[in-house]
Parts: structure tokens; C-alpha cells; sequence
């Protein structure tokens, strides 16, 4: 059994699913559109240019889930399943996790992007083993719009994953890991099997000049 460790946004969605929550939000009039899209975009092209601040983001893209109720997230987040990730869903994506499962691997989904956002799209992609994500803080039930631990991005995705190692029967060397984002090039450098799926184009010439592959599953 092998460790199969997979992005999501850009990877097994064809986009950006906490930047789509921005624009789901915007859209049905749950936010203040023209300035929160401002800002989401803001942060999504620091993000493609991958000098994002992984903090200052997540100060600004908690706030809608502290300021409502866990129904009314949940209400929100069903809707956005059906307009903005339903199109996203990428047949391929769906068959590269069946191989890895039929295979006996271990698939793990690894994420920058909040726990609230990406478990019921992990769910509709027929699951994982385990879910790393930023992890957002609930008291008494509610989001306070701060993050426990630290974001899983860059090197904080590596760090996130070596704890959750430290228990498991599994080694990073024996593993795969998809991923399309030059922000996830500290773990693909931490693999046996760095696998590039319809990377951005600091990514693509990072696996050329490493010989790494390069996948398509749009």
C-alpha cells in the first residue's frame, strides 16, 4: 500500500474552489460584492503569482463563515455544490482516484483551501482516507474566523503532512502526489512520485527541467 496524495483546486476540480466560494458569495448577494470580489480576486492573483500571505487571506475569507450560523452555511455550501463545483467535476480526476483506490493506495487529499469548503467536494468525488486542510476554529459551534494550527500551504502543507505521518505506516518516499500549483512545490519535492497535473506555467517549466510528468485530466 502507497500513500496517493492529491491536491484539489486546479487538480481534481477544474478550478479554484475557495476562489469559487468568493464568487458564489458575491453572486446570491451574501457579501458585499463589489468589494469582496475585489479583494478575492486580489488575493487569487497573488496566490497564481505565489507570493500570497497565507494569513492575511484567511482573515479576510473567514469572516462570511463567522458571520452566520452553521445552517445557514450549510444552506449556502449546498447551493455552491450545485452551481459552482458540480461544473468543476472532471471525469478523469474521478478515474485517477478509482485506480489508486483499486490499486490498495492510501489517497489523501491535501489543500490549502479551509476544511469547511472542501469536505463535501472530497465527499462528492467518492472520498478519502484523509483530508488535510486548513483547519478553521469553531467555538460553541460557530466559525470565530481564525485557523487552528497553521495554513496548509507551501511549506506549511509539508509540515501538516509529516505530523500527520508520524503514526501512520507510510513514507513519503514510496508516495504520489498530484498537484497542478508552483505553491506545492515543497511536497513534490518530498516524493518518489511527483506527478504535474495541468500545472501553471511556474510549475510546468520547474517539471521539464526536472523531468517530472505532466498530466491532463481536463
Amino acid at each position: 500500500m502507497a500513500l496517493a496524495l492529491f491536491d484539489l483546486d486546479n487538480t481534481l476540480i477544474a478550478g479554484d474552489s475557495d476562489h469559487g466560494w468568493g464568487e458564489f458569495l458575491c453572486r446570491k448577494g451574501y457579501v458585499d460584492a463589489q468589494a469582496y470580489n475585489d479583494r478575492n480576486n486580489y488575493y487569487l492573483n497573488q496566490y497564481e503569482e505565489g507570493n500570497l500571505d497565507p494569513y492575511e487571506y484567511l482573515e479576510f475569507a473567514l469572516q462570511p463563515l463567522a458571520q452566520n450560523d452553521a445552517e445557514t452555511l450549510a444552506r449556502w455550501h449546498a447551493e455552491f455544490m450545485r452551481e459552482t463545483i458540480v461544473p468543476m467535476m472532471l471525469p478523469m480526476a474521478m478515474d485517477l482516484l478509482d485506480a489508486h483506490r483499486h490499486r490498495g493506495d492510501w489517497v489523501v487529499v491535501i489543500t490549502s483551501t479551509n476544511r469547511f469548503v472542501v469536505e463535501p467536494i472530497v465527499a462528492a468525488l467518492g472520498g478519502a482516507e484523509e483530508v488535510l486542510a486548513t483547519e478553521p476554529e469553531v467555538v460553541d459551534g460557530r466559525y470565530t474566523g481564525k485557523i487552528i494550527g497553521e495554513p496548509c500551504f507551501r511549506d506549511g502543507k509539508v509540515r501538516r503532512m509529516n505530523e500527520w505521518l508520524q503514526d501512520k505506516p507510510f513514507a513519503l518516499q514510496d508516495a504520489y502526489f498530484y498537484s497542478d500549483s508552483i505553491n506545492d512545490l515543497p511536497l513534490l519535492l518530498e516524493v518518489s512520485n511527483p506527478v504535474v497535473v495541468d500545472p501553471d506555467a511556474a510549475l510546468r517549466a520547474e517539471a521539464q527541467q526536472r523531468g517530472w510528468p505532466i498530466l491532463s485530466l481536463r
